[in-house]
């Protein structure tokens, strides 16, 4: 769920401010010869693909370009690609897709890294490499430092993607990292190998589980043990966070105060080749807008879960992010129902996380101006606010055998689809003082036509060092007066 989802969804739709990021790394030409597999070869016990297409990519550092180009960013590349037929079509699918790689260098004594997969009848059957992994001549690093740094001066974000083909092997992180330091541009990085020295200074890595046990020299298998070495890796690099990817257990916020914990959102996968480019570039994204680090990392998580969903390396969308949080705020408005158990836990939860709790209570029938203004109003006195909702049966002990006019389970939802609307708990008992002494708010919250002490739960409230607040109500707005001026017989 995020903090702040209208932020981010603003964020989103408008192209995250048209802010620029710089992407340096490993450049890779994604090839897919796909076809069907029919029969077994004559002339060696392997199936044989009648092909049927081909398809070509721009992979590596160039994919974390398009993911970022699909999210409406503006993208600057730099890169090293090869003398060769591989290195003009990637040049081409860079040229196609309209990114800035003024900043690509072309070396005539390496291939252009490439990856070619055979797939059959939808499975990935053989990858083929072709590359160089061996380090930039000292000449040709040079010259894209230079690049890197003419292209750096209007750049909001640095990114490095290091696949450990070579070009960011080497001092040359050390480099543009202080070359960004100077300039006050931020630097996100996508690490691999074992000696994460070289990035000390970035301002964020993204490894994953594999990729951190592998650098910090411990089992991956004892998330834990490992999260807790994360913590002396983030101080001893100066990093500001470490964002670990945890796969289908979403990720793990590493900073200086706490480990806070993302969880994964739930997609049917396909293929996750290019996932991490999605997530790097997802938090770039957030990072040049201004969220919140767990906004931006759920963010990243709700992108690649998209491109998961697809067959092969493939950049994310701004539509289909912006179509995934609609899937996802419906489901999470839906979440915000719980019985006191739940609720008590996702109170404790927000609490220890430093948010002040509001609870108020009522029928909230026939939901009108009034009933989300108030609402609205009582959420303003903490960060989050809890609704205790009567049951039918309360409410007719209340109002009288016509009502509710609405079931109390349609009453809940419509409570949880308003923005303003944390929590909604139904009680049966004729006043909510057990769930107030269950829940223990911070502010209890009630309508201005009240007197304090003629607020139930008052006393208790203010007895632990709680607050109570009479919330101003807006004038004329009331179930009741409507279902008044409904009747046949209402003059007028």
């Amino acid at each position: 769920m995020f903090r702040e989802p209208q932020r981010v969804r603003d964020a989103v739709a408008g192209g995250f401010g048209g802010a620029r990021v710089l992407v340096v790394g490993d450049l890779m030409l994604d090839r897919y010869l796909t076809g069907d597999v029919g029969r077994i070869s004559p002339e060696a016990p392997v199936p044989v693909l009648r092909l049927g297409g081909e398809r070509r990519v721009a992979g590596g550092a160039a994919n974390v370009a398009r993911n970022l180009l699909g999210l409406g960013l503006a993208v600057s590349l730099a890169g090293v690609r090869g003398d060769d037929a591989d290195g003009a079509a990637l040049l081409g699918l860079l040229q196609a897709a309209g990114m800035d790689h003024a900043a690509v260098l072309t070396d005539p004594h390496r291939p252009t890294t490439s990856k070619t997969r055979i797939v059959g009848n939808g499975q990935q059957m053989l990858r083929i490499d072709a590359e160089d992994t061996g380090p930039l001549s000292a000449r040709l690093a040079e010259d894209l430092v230079q690049a890197v740094a003419a292209a750096m001066d209007d750049a909001d974000v640095l990114l490095l993607s290091d696949y450990a083909k070579g070009v960011l092997a080497g001092p040359l992180c050390t480099r543009l990292i202080e070359l960004a330091a100077q300039r006050g541009v931020p630097v996100l990085v996508d690490p691999k190998g074992r000696d994460f020295a070289r990035y000390r200074g970035a301002t964020l890595l993204t490894p994953n589980r594999a990729e951190l046990a592998l650098a910090v020299g411990a089992d991956a298998a004892d998330l834990d043990g490992l999260l807790r070495q994360a913590q002396g890796l983030r101080a001893d690099l100066g990093l500001a966070q470490l964002v670990v990817t945890l796969g289908e257990l979403g990720m793990a916020l590493v900073d200086a105060d706490r480990i806070t914990r993302v969880p994964a959102v739930a997609r049917e996968v396909f293929d996750v080749s290019g996932a991490g480019d999605t997530v790097i570039a997802g938090i770039a994204a957030g990072l040049a807008a201004g969220l919140d680090p767990v906004d931006r990392a759920h963010l990243a998580n709700l992108a690649a879960g998209v491109v998961v969903g697809h067959r092969g390396t493939a950049a994310v969308t701004r539509d289909e992010v912006l179509a995934a949080m609609a899937g996802e705020a419906a489901l999470e408005q839906a979440a915000k129902i719980r019985d006191l158990a739940g609720m008590h836990e996702q109170v404790q939860a927000w609490r220890a996380a430093g948010e002040r709790v509001v609870f108020t209570n009522g029928c909230f029938d026939l939901l009108h101006l009034g009933h989300v203004t108030y609402l609205e109003r009582a959420r303003r006195h903490g960060q989050r606010l809890v609704v205790g909702l009567n049951t039918d049966r309360s409410v007719r002990a209340l109002k009288g055998a016509d009502r509710p006019l609405i079931g109390e389970q349609d009453r809940a939802r419509v409570l949880a689809a308003l923005a303003a609307v944390d929590g909604v708990v139904l009680f049966d008992a004729d006043t909510p003082i057990e769930l107030i002494r269950a829940l223990r708010p911070d502010v209890l919250a009630k309508g201005a036509d009240y007197r304090e002490d003629e607020v139930v739960g008052a006393a208790e409230v203010k007895a632990w060092g709680g607050q109570v607040v009479l919330v101003p109500l807006v004038a004329d707005r009331s179930t009741s007066a409507i279902v008044e001026r409904m009747r046949p017989d209402t003059p007028g």
